[in-house]
């Protein structure tokens, strides 16, 4: 669990009744996101982190694709002078791939870490800012995911705060 690497925080949440959803959460976050923060995805396969992050990317003005980085474990985005990587270490096979890989010179104050299946690295991650639990709903009646927010510290507890929708 990622939380150990975080601060306890009050703790938010959203639901996310579909991708539509998911994909606008991503964007409320990004309207706060800032360089040096670290932001953990944790959830099962299909949970939506990739669109999460894709809702994200897209606001920050990023128009090309936008994929899961499952199989290449990090993916480069360069929007205006921000430098927004997004990781995926759930086909880590072990702790070593993350030296021999150098992925901690990633973890920069002039960069935006994004990254999913992170507790199968959290003795090397610096401390979160913010962490997003999704979860799928099994309830008859409701459908989609919820995503619980913990915040590590306060960019993270602004983004925290932009995720959950207002009431119009």
């Amino acid at each position: 669990m990622v939380a150990s690497k975080i601060d306890a925080q009050p703790e938010g949440w959203v639901y996310l009744p579909d991708a539509a959803a998911t994909l606008a959460a991503g964007a409320r976050m990004a309207a706060t996101i800032q360089p040096g923060m670290l932001i953990c995805l944790v959830g099962e396969l299909g949970a939506g982190k990739t669109t999460l992050a894709r809702g994200a990317l897209r606001a920050l003005g990023w128009g090309g694709p936008v994929k899961s980085p499952t199989y290449t474990l990090v993916e480069h985005y360069l929007i205006s002078s921000l430098y927004f990587y997004h990781f995926d270490f759930y086909r880590l096979a072990s702790s070593d791939e993350w030296e021999m890989a150098g992925f901690a010179e990633y973890f920069r104050p002039d960069t935006v870490c994004l990254v999913e299946w992170p507790e199968r690295v959290t003795p090397y991650l610096p401390r979160a800012d913010l962490e997003i639990r999704l979860a799928y709903l099994h309830d008859s009646e409701a459908a989609g995911r919820n995503a619980t927010l913990i915040a590590g510290t306060e960019a993270g507890a602004r983004c925290m705060k932009a995720m959950i929708p207002t009431a119009s």
